[in-house]
């Protein structure tokens, strides 16, 4: 009997009870920075207040305002109940939705960059915004998904398990990543390409004078103007002649106007270079641009800091930007023209804001793309690009004259202008410039602000001729490229150029093309 017993088939075990998933809810202040948002958000609700002010319905102006912050608080935090995310082997889930539940599931495949943001409330709270940039998505708009806070901790975790995720193909092959320069980091090693520190960006921000500043100053004081106690006019040169009287010398100011005048510039540089300062040390305060095995890590900011990936395969063309005063020094900025968009503030990646051309070099030698020399044999469009200066130019000599037929004497400024007009469009035609370089092609252009396009070959995804009734006769045509991934600075056309010289770079980059 026992024999029997112990032959019979064991008992199947009880299944063991699957672990349930571990979903992990948004931080909880997540619902004071919803509280800071109310700022804003409460310039639509004053349309509503203001009528119930002009109706003369005073007494429920308090607890309309009172309603709003309740109801805003109440959805925020219902917002925040109801949204969950779950962060698995190889995906990662995202449930939110009060009243309509969206389910969304984004595999680490297909995440070109984890982009951490921190804005002042955030980086007191130790919060931070974690944004996906997907493929899908498309360049130039909002990440497909975003985490609106979490800790600063599990954000750049979260941000290593993706990178870990996505590294593990490219760490399987050294052999095959050591021999492209574009993946030639070390899987898991992060290199320091540049950095800034203050006193680079104070140097910066002296180059980066902003008359536009002047404007939004001079707007703001007329609106504030009321409110002031005094009269703020800081181009006014009575102005000065008025302090100067202060200390009893308005009679020896009034004597020299020219040092009134003095004053007054003296005050607009001023302006000028403390808004470019401000503007620098805001936006690029511990800039700091790293390789990791498969993107440029940028990350910047002073009241806001962002922590943005430029992956190396979505390079599109690189830009080099200067001035007409800043290149006599040597410096220059350098921006990327990427599929990969910057969170839709921007279309191209700023990834060096101000270096020396020696500074850039190895950052442009990490995306494959080399800096055509100075000295090298530059070819020049022809000089009829500056026809629409002339008919510009020829519309203000004709208004011009058409004043002074009708007795205005300042109508002879339209002549002068127009003559102005037409030799700076001569000269600045001197400065469409292009080269070949085997296996890009580099274009420049402005005068006052020169911009250099490097355009890789590989990187254009259609060639077109266009010519017209002008550039016909005379031999020329335009060659246009059409290159993905949008950009706000870069050239992608060579203008008016000998016609079969078009034909025969057009047919060597589609060749190319067809290579790649």
């Amino acid at each position: 009997m026992s024999e029997s017993i112990a032959a019979l088939p064991a008992a199947p075990a009880a299944p063991a009870a699957e672990a349930e998933p571990d979903w992990q809810r948004l931080h909880p202040a997540t619902l004071a920075l919803a509280i800071v948002r109310l700022g804003p958000r409460s310039l639509n609700f004053l349309p509503a207040v203001a009528a119930l002010g002009f109706t003369g319905n005073w007494v429920w102006i308090v607890p309309a305002i009172l309603a709003f912050l309740v109801i805003s608080l109440v959805s925020a935090w219902l917002k925040w109940l109801r949204f969950r995310f779950l962060v698995g082997a190889d995906e990662i889930v995202i449930e939110s939705g009060v009243l309509s539940r969206q389910h969304r599931t984004i595999p680490f495949d297909r995440i070109q960059d984890v982009g951490i943001e921190q804005g002042l409330v955030a980086r007191a709270l130790g919060i931070a915004k974690v944004g996906f940039e997907t493929g899908a998505g498309g360049a130039g708009k909002e990440n497909e998904a975003n985490l609106d806070a979490i800790g600063l901790d599990a954000a750049q975790a979260l941000r290593t398990t993706i990178r870990a995720h996505r590294s593990e193909p490219a760490a399987a092959a050294p052999t095959a990543a050591s021999a492209d320069p574009a993946v030639s980091a070390t899987a898991g090693e992060d290199r320091l390409l540049f950095a800034m520190g203050p006193r680079r960006l104070l140097l910066a921000g002296l180059f980066n004078f902003s008359l536009a500043a002047l404007a939004v100053v001079g707007a703001g004081m007329q609106f504030f103007d009321g409110l002031l106690p005094f009269d703020f006019n800081v181009f006014d040169p009575r102005d000065w002649i008025d302090i100067a009287g202060q200390y009893g010398l308005d009679q020896w100011v009034i004597a020299h106007r020219w040092i009134a005048g003095l004053g007054a510039l003296i005050s607009l540089l001023f302006i000028g270079f403390a808004s470019g300062i401000a503007t620098m040390l805001l936006a690029n305060w511990g800039f700091r641009l790293t390789r990791e095995p498969r993107s440029l890590r940028r990350t910047r900011g002073l009241t806001t800091r962002t922590d943005v990936a430029i992956p190396v395969r979505r390079v599109q063309a690189a830009i080099l930007v200067t001035g007409w005063f800043r290149r006599r020094f040597g410096w220059h900025e350098l921006r990327l023209q990427s599929l990969a968009s910057d969170g839709g503030k921007e279309k191209d990646h700023q990834v060096v804001p101000f270096a020396q051309l020696a500074d850039i070099d190895p950052v442009l030698a990490e995306i494959a793309i080399a800096r055509a020399a100075e000295d090298a044999d530059w070819q020049h469009s022809h000089r009829i690009v500056a026809l629409g200066g002339f008919v510009g130019a020829t519309g203000a000599t004709v208004g011009g004259l058409t004043a002074v037929s009708f007795g205005h004497p300042l109508g002879w400024l339209g002549p002068v202008i127009g003559l102005l007009i037409a030799l700076g469009s001569l000269f600045a035609a001197r400065f469409h410039r292009w080269i070949d370089l085997g296996e890009q092609i580099a274009i420049r252009r402005g005068m006052w602000k020169p911009k250099t396009t490097l355009l890789p070959h590989a990187s254009v995804q259609s060639a077109d001729l266009k010519t017209d009734f002008i550039l016909r006769p005379l031999g020329l045509a335009t060659l246009v490229f059409g290159v993905p991934g949008g950009s706000s600075l870069a050239c992608h056309e060579i203008p008016a150029i000998p016609l079969g010289v078009a034909q025969a770079l057009r047919a060597r980059i589609l060749t190319a093309k067809a290579r790649a």
